[in-house]
């Protein structure tokens, strides 16, 4: 959820559920190292960007080296979807992602900001309204309609 600074002060920036306890004892396996990577992958730093035709130098080096999708998915540990996506450009990688296809492909995706800034897309995404924002101008709002009832 986002939440502007306002309405971060009001709660907690965490909460888990109360579990029930049971009387069974229950072996906890270790997630998979990949289901952790996935849940935690880093985007793009601020000094970063992704070139802007990431899709095409990707195909291009997945074909150079004589790679299906099948075999480079292998290589990097990626689903074949998620390589089609990014070559279609469907899909933008992260950083982790990026990182892996560079050090497979032997090619350059990330770039610094002052490099090539017309070619390239900046992976920071334009910042939403909050619910203590929308709440505050529906006040607004209606403090405003009383004062012209009022006049």
């Amino acid at each position: 959820m986002i939440a502007c600074s306002e309405c971060t002060t009001l709660g907690s920036g965490y909460w888990e559920p109360k579990s029930k306890r049971s009387t069974r004892i229950i072996a906890k396996t270790r997630p998979k190292l990949s289901v952790l990577r996935k849940k935690h992958r880093p985007t793009v730093t601020e000094s970063l960007e992704l070139v802007g035709d990431f899709g095409v130098r990707v195909r291009r080096a997945r074909e150079e080296l004589e790679l299906n999708h099948e075999d480079l998915g292998r290589k990097i540990g990626e689903k074949i979807s998620v390589l089609r996506k990014v070559e279609s450009g469907k899909m933008t990688p992260d950083l982790m992602l990026a990182k892996k296809l560079e050090r497979a492909l032997r090619i350059e995706l990330l770039v610094p900001i002052s490099e090539s800034r017309t070619q390239a897309i900046v992976l920071s995404q334009p910042r939403e309204i909050t619910l203590g924002e929308l709440v505050r101008l529906k006040e607004e709002k209606t403090e405003a309609t009383k004062e012209r009832k009022q006049s």
